[in-house]
Order: C-alpha cells, then sequence, then structure tokens
C-alpha cells in the first residue's frame, strides 16, 4: 500500500527561513518556496499564506513529496 502523504526533506535549513514560515515545499514548476502562516483579514472568512521565494536545499525527490513542515521550538 503506497501512501501520498509527505515525507519531507531533512536537510531544511530553517535557519533560512522567514520567522512566520512554517512550511518549505517545491511546487509543481520546481520552484522551491516557504509558506509562512496563514493570515485572517480582519471582519472576514478570508485567508492566505504568504509564498517566499526558497532555496532548494539539493532536493531531487518527487515535489509531492517535498512538503516539509517547520519542526516544533524546544523548549
Amino acid at each position: 500500500m503506497t501512501t501520498n502523504k509527505p515525507s519531507g526533506h531533512p536537510s531544511v535549513n530553517w535557519k533560512q527561513a522567514p520567522r512566520r514560515a512554517r512550511w518549505w515545499a517545491i511546487d509543481a514548476d520546481g520552484h522551491a518556496r516557504w509558506y509562512c502562516e496563514p493570515d485572517v483579514a480582519a471582519f472576514t472568512n478570508f485567508w492566505y499564506a504568504e509564498e517566499v521565494p526558497a532555496p532548494h536545499f539539493d532536493y531531487a525527490g518527487d515535489y509531492k513529496q517535498s512538503l516539509t513542515e517547520r519542526p516544533a521550538k524546544k523548549r
């Protein structure tokens, strides 16, 4: 049985990420991006997540498996 759950990329350097970046991924066009925490527009139910260009970190796998969530901060 195969799963479509992204496996992530262990070589992502989160020290290079914008402060609000929550995810890193490669898109279908091969561009790496940081995806920031969603913002909610006041008094609406509209939200968006900012995309910021990011390094590739030598990722060579299927872009569908590239989604990598920022590790939780250690306390």
